[in-house]
């Protein structure tokens, strides 16, 4: 074995692609983030690069180069607790929203907005820079491309 092979380990996931395709298969995450303590997560994999990122799809086809601009959202089926993973999760404000996707999908859940009180609306985390970012929901944990999102508005804490 080379001196220089990362050891990564495997997220199952459903991305949902902006040509309607999905695809199953599994992310590639290292076992330590150069942004943060612990694992690497999907979010961080999808927002350090931009262009094409490794997807194992099943073994007859192997592993496809995606375009992160065309991935829409994907849910998380191996790891779905990694969100609990970030910093201040515990602390952050939680937002019920419905995101209206550029591909007629409407996903319904949690948001956390890492930002002081008073800074907390759903406004203010429309205008984080990163362009992935989870959304909880009772069918699972998604990630959501911002790009896609065509419109993002409050929901009522029991309609989540």
């Amino acid at each position: 074995m080379s001196q220089f092979r990362v050891e990564k380990r495997r997220v199952e996931a459903e991305l949902t692609l902006s040509s309607g395709e999905r695809l199953n298969g599994c992310f590639f995450l290292a076992g330590s983030s150069a942004t943060h303590p612990g694992p690497e997560r999907v979010v961080d994999l999808l927002n350090t690069e931009t262009g094409f990122f490794p997807f194992e799809v099943p073994p007859a086809t192997g592993t496809v180069l995606v375009n992160r601009r065309h991935l829409v959202a994907a849910r998380l089926v191996g790891a779905s607790d990694e969100v609990r993973l970030a910093s201040g999760y515990d602390v952050a404000t939680v937002r019920h929203v419905s995101m209206k996707l550029s591909n007629r999908m409407e996903l319904r859940g949690a948001v956390r907005v890492y930002l002081p009180e008073g800074r907390d609306r759903l406004s203010d985390y429309s205008r984080s820079t990163e362009h992935f970012r989870y959304l909880e929901s009772a069918e699972g944990t998604f990630v959501v491309n911002v790009d896609h999102i065509v419109e993002l508005s409050d929901l009522p804490e029991t309609h989540s």
